[in-house]
């Protein structure tokens, strides 16, 4: 009886792994025009140092977002801050980029988590070769933490009145993979679309558009082919850091 016990806690202990693996895998998907979605952040120990100087959100007298308070923040926060061009720069180059002023609550969100140092020491964790590049998560514990400084629960209100549809270069946000059926965005993850135009159709008028690319699409071609993983998250960690400009 011993033996027995013995093995079937082995037999136990390898379930059990397998389980907690598949709690953290990245969903894969076969088709490279399936929808835009978030996935909890993975957790590493290892953080890299010029991260953990820079882990902390900037300012923390701002209220925790929560659903209850977003509109009215961000409306308010938008009015303060009208800047609308911003620097994605990556270890393969910069991407400059403009933000819309007909999507206030995004452009206003996408401000603030700039000016936050939200963006500091994530990465650009999805690559699919003509289609897309997502960005704004990482596995790094400082995500985690930003976030949970900032409001790690809110979303946005879906802005879809201006009927924009996705072209090469154009900026969207990444939408909760739970159920959705007011299109509202997940505020911390956006994605730059790079076509076909024959894969738009099930993103148009669903993903809320609030920036194109002004500078710097050869960067987003070049990272978008770089090699990835089944989950399509790049075998190299590309860090992304982001500033406003004049």
């Amino acid at each position: 009886m011993k033996y027995l016990s013995f093995y079937t806690l082995i037999l136990f202990s390898i379930f059990t792994a397998c389980e907690d693996n598949k709690k953290t895998s990245v969903e894969k998907t076969s088709d490279p025009s399936s929808d835009i979605i978030v996935v909890d952040s993975l957790i590493k120990d290892e953080v890299p140092e010029k991260v953990q100087e820079n882990e902390g959100i900037k300012d923390t007298t701002y209220p925790l977002l929560t659903n209850e308070n977003v509109v009215d923040f961000l409306t308010e926060y938008g009015k303060e801050n009208p800047e609308t061009r911003v620097r994605i720069s990556t270890t393969h180059g910069d991407i400059d980029i403009e933000l819309y002023r007909d999507t206030p609550l995004h452009r206003a969100n996408f401000i603030y988590l700039v000016k936050q140092n939200y963006f500091y020491g994530t990465f650009l964790h999805r690559v699919v070769p003509n289609f897309i590049i997502q960005a704004g998560n990482s596995d790094n514990r400082t995500t985690t933490r930003k976030r949970a400084q900032i409001g790690k629960d809110y979303l946005l209100p879906a802005e879809l009145n201006n009927n924009r549809i996705h072209q090469y270069g154009t900026i969207s946000g990444a939408k909760e993979y739970r159920e959705n059926p007011d299109k509202r965005t997940a505020p911390f993850e956006f994605f730059i679309f790079l076509g076909p135009k024959s894969a738009t159709g099930h993103l148009n008028g669903k993903y809320t558009i609030f920036g194109r690319v002004t500078g710097g699409m050869e960067v987003v071609k070049k990272i978008a082919n770089m090699p990835s993983d089944d989950g399509d998250w790049p075998l190299e960690n590309i860090y992304i850091e982001a500033k406003i400009l004049p």
